[in-house]
Parts: C-alpha cells; sequence; structure tokens
C-alpha cells in the first residue's frame, strides 16, 4: 500500500501550527489586548509581538 497523506491530513497539520502560532501571540506576546487605536499602531504592536515569536522559537531552536 502506498504511503500518501489526504489533502485533509495536510490542512489540518497545516492549521494546526497556524492555530498554535496564533494562540501563543495572543497569550504570550500582547495580542488579546491591543490598546492602540490606528491601523498602523496596531499593526506595528501585533509585529513587534511576531518578532519577540521568532527570536523566542529561534533560541528554542539553537539550545
Amino acid at each position: 500500500m502506498l504511503n500518501f497523506n489526504t489533502p485533509e491530513k495536510m490542512r489540518y497539520r497545516e492549521r494546526n501550527t497556524v492555530e498554535r502560532v496564533n494562540g501563543r501571540l495572543k497569550d504570550e506576546f500582547g495580542g488579546l489586548m491591543v490598546r492602540f487605536r490606528g491601523n498602523a499602531k496596531v499593526m506595528c504592536h501585533l509585529m513587534f509581538g511576531i518578532l519577540a515569536l521568532t527570536v523566542d522559537q529561534l533560541t528554542r531552536f539553537v539550545t
């Protein structure tokens, strides 16, 4: 029998990863309560959270 992944299984795996990243961004890096007005300020705040999340993941990867 061939060992092929179904499209549903591949989507579930990708979606699971995205949900974990979104959850960490909200819970640990300030994405739940954004206290700024204006699209640019909110985007800047969330991108700093993404940057911090990336650095955290890279340090976990290295150590």
